[in-house]
């Protein structure tokens, strides 16, 4: 019996379109050069490769028009794991067009709204406990003081 074996996002992407190499090595070239890390790169060439994949050409030959309307359907797509795949997928997208030049088309993309979220608070009997852990008073006086100051981490 022979072992089946699929090809991953980026080598489907290189198979539909050869030119992705020399932007995948550019991505990892820029990715190692300004210092960032690994899973940056893996993860800004598969959202490029699915992309390539999807409209068969390099992203600097779509369209604008077709860039939105495929942003559009992945932020609305009930099956994506979360919003994050969506803002991957928007700044891969801004990295790459930087990277070549065509800035107009990165400031183009969406803007994405940071993600607020509310702070924790703890109730009545939560805090006397954690004001009674520390055993020294200093130390619950230090708790209290950083509690009720707001100071957050």
């Amino acid at each position: 019996m022979r072992k089946k074996t699929s090809l991953t996002i980026v080598e489907r992407a290189l198979v539909l379109v050869p030119e992705f190499k020399d932007i995948a090595l550019k991505l990892e070239h820029q990715v190692v050069l300004r210092g960032q890390s690994k899973s940056t790169l893996n993860n800004y060439i598969r959202r490029i490769a699915l992309f390539v994949i999807h409209f068969e050409k390099l992203p600097e030959q779509v369209s604008e028009d077709e860039i939105n309307e495929y942003l559009v359907a992945l932020a609305r797509d009930p099956k994506a794991p979360s919003r994050s795949s969506f803002k991957h997928m928007v700044y891969g997208l801004r990295y790459y067009y930087r990277l070549l030049g065509l800035n107009k088309k990165a400031i183009a993309l969406p803007s994405l709204k940071q993600d607020t979220k509310l702070p924790v608070v703890l109730n009545q009997q939560e805090l006397k406990t954690l004001f009674a852990a520390p055993t020294l008073l200093k130390h619950r006086i230090i708790l209290t003081l950083i509690y009720s100051a707001g100071l957050r981490g």
